[in-house]
């Protein structure tokens, strides 16, 4: 399988692929106390939209592609929002046998866990990856909401919580899956609620070249505007053919 190479703009480097940088990263170095490390993904075009036909899979060439598959290459865990797990029809996280050996040559387990917090208890069962047996899934949720079906053959475990905003519900998550990483990867509304809890650690921007126009489109964060902007700093910019590629850290 060839794997596309990247143009390191900044800082300066030698071409490489994002398999590489991000081992490179060894996020599960860097959790804080208490909670894992959490990165989020997402592509938006060059004015801002980061959904076409409700999904994403309009958007993102192979550069983005690429990315996508390494950033869950070294996640713990990977958390959608309900919208999202309906939208883009999730099924297991790492599907390729080599990805899966990659991943345990890092010291990771083959299968990251699959995550949901949800607060009304509304999941999408028939999702594919509530079907994979191989597939390992945590589920926070307020008491007594969740009730597992008996045809589900993913693993699940639901942790169950008075309150499961994001910051509790990972650091609960964290906890029972023993997670360091966590890959966010949307939506927008999910986004919003990381940011406003303070947990969202790093941000992976794709920008896709095309202009799409059109009203109320969906953004990187969906909803009020924040009481204060979150502050971040640049940490990376790749480049693939026409698709440049973005890590922000919190600050």
């Amino acid at each position: 399988m060839t794997r596309p190479r990247f143009d390191v703009l900044w800082p300066a480097g030698e071409p490489a692929t994002a398999e590489a940088l991000c081992a490179a990263m060894a996020p599960w170095e860097r959790a804080p106390a208490g909670r894992p490390l959490v990165l989020c993904n997402m592509v938006a075009s060059l004015d801002g939209r980061v959904a076409i036909d409700g999904g994403s899979t309009g958007l993102g060439g192979p550069g983005d592609k690429a990315m996508f598959h390494a950033l869950r290459g070294i996640a713990d865990g990977v958390l959608a929002g309900t919208g999202t797990l309906r939208a883009e029809r999730y099924g297991r996280i790492v599907r390729r046998p080599e990805r899966r050996a990659e991943r345990a040559a890092l010291g990771l387990e083959e299968d990251p866990a699959a995550l949901v917090i949800t607060r009304s208890g509304d999941l999408p069962w028939t999702a594919p990856m509530f079907e994979a047996p191989e597939q390992r899934v945590g589920i926070a949720a307020p008491r007594g909401r969740v009730a597992v079906p008996a045809s589900v053959r993913a693993r699940v475990e639901v942790v169950e919580l008075d309150d499961p905003s994001p910051g509790p519900a990972l650091r609960a998550l964290g906890e029972a899956l023993q997670l360091r990483t966590v890959l966010c990867e949307g939506g927008p509304t999910l986004n919003t609620a990381l940011v406003e809890d303070g947990v969202l650690d790093e941000l992976f921007l794709t920008l896709d070249p095309q202009l799409i126009g059109g009203d109320a489109a969906l953004r990187v964060l969906a909803g009020a505007p924040l009481d204060a902007p979150a502050a971040l700093r640049l940490s990376w910019v790749l480049r693939h053919e026409d698709e440049v590629l973005l890590r922000y850290a919190r600050k």
